[in-house]
């Protein structure tokens, strides 16, 4: 295949997003449709994904499938497995993109019920879908399963310390399943740093001043995704397993 070819033809590919409904999740969405793959829509709030599967389906030449799903409950996991493959019969492509981090005001303040939520969520869920699609796909022979971690994961905050924690074990199961399911399915993750996506809107005025302190002087605009996300869903990564790929305009290698 053309080399160039291989970040932009995913025709006849079944992506599913978890998180899918905005934010990353949403642009990914967005470049895998215009790229040709089916797309499998799902996050807990039912009306978003539908707005974004109608919104793809009606304009892009594809299907999208919308599916709500709380990936913490293992139960909502398994039937998100199973809707997928009854509409498709197949998924190509695994992207475990949902994630939560609740604010809190001291780390005494964290309740078993806030650190098992951000657990669950940003962890215990992504594990068993990979579990789940990735056999799958190594009885089809051949997916790839992308994990979207975070800078908090290598670079913890006290503001953030259970999701922190969650996504430095999701970068943990992206080099146990790369290993579990290999040859037939690869296994890689996204380490986004800050991105201005909607959640950004709550970031105190200091919080956006800080970004001109990173090398590139800015945050990440949402879109600025895409290239890592087709780059690991396409055969453009085929020699590639077990890879982070950080994506923080800089913001672990510098000083500040």
């Amino acid at each position: 295949m053309n080399p160039e070819k291989m970040f932009t033809n995913l025709e006849g590919k079944v992506i599913t997003i978890t998180g899918g409904s905005r934010g990353l999740g949403k642009e990914m969405a967005l470049a895998y449709a215009r790229c040709g793959a089916n797309v499998v829509i799902s996050s807990r709030k039912k009306e978003n994904c539908e707005a974004l599967a109608s919104h793809i389906t009606e304009n892009m030449g594809v299907e999208a499938f919308p599916v709500e799903c709380h990936v913490g409950d293992w139960s909502q996991c398994n039937t998100l497995f199973e809707k997928v493959h009854d509409q498709f019969g197949k998924c190509d492509v695994l992207v475990n993109n949902a994630g939560m981090s609740p604010l809190y005001k001291t780390l005494t303040d964290v309740s078993q019920e806030l650190f098992d939520k951000v657990i669950n969520v940003n962890l215990r869920g992504p594990f068993r879908l990979s579990a789940i699609f990735g056999e799958q796909m190594m009885k089809d022979g051949n997916g790839s399963i992308i994990n979207v971690s975070s800078v908090a994961a290598a670079q913890p905050s006290p503001h953030e310390v259970p999701y922190g924690a969650a996504k430095a074990g999701l970068q943990s199961l992206t080099q146990s399943f790369s290993r579990a399911y290999a040859p037939q399915v690869r296994v890689n993750c996204i380490m986004p740093g800050p991105f201005l996506t909607d959640i950004s809107d709550a970031w105190s005025e200091a919080t956006h001043q800080s970004l001109k302190a990173l090398p590139l002087g800015r945050g990440g605009q949402p879109d600025e995704v895409v290239g890592a996300a087709l780059y690991f869903a396409s055969e453009a990564s085929s020699f590639t397993t077990g890879a982070v790929l950080k994506i923080d305009g800089g913001l672990i290698a510098s000083p500040s």
